[in-house]
């Protein structure tokens, strides 16, 4: 099934929220905004998740690691 681009980008509309505006060059519009808020969305989220990975095992250590330290510390 290949949907035209005329059909997607109504399809992508009508998933963000019903069809608001006066006009359809108006509602294309509006579309564009809430799908510029969503792509915000999804990009902050991707930061976050991104930092929690990131940092996931800090000052957490090993049994492994402490007893290498204790053999070149003794």
């Amino acid at each position: 099934m290949i949907l035209k681009s005329k059909q997607l980008w109504r399809l992508w509309c009508k998933a963000l929220g019903e069809k608001t505006g006066k006009s359809n060059n108006e509602a294309d519009l509006i579309a564009i905004i809430r799908s510029a808020i969503l792509l915000t969305y999804v990009v902050t989220n991707g930061f976050i998740i991104a930092g929690v990975v990131k940092h996931w095992n800090d000052g957490e250590r090993c049994s492994k690691c402490e007893h290498l330290e204790y053999q070149k510390n003794g």
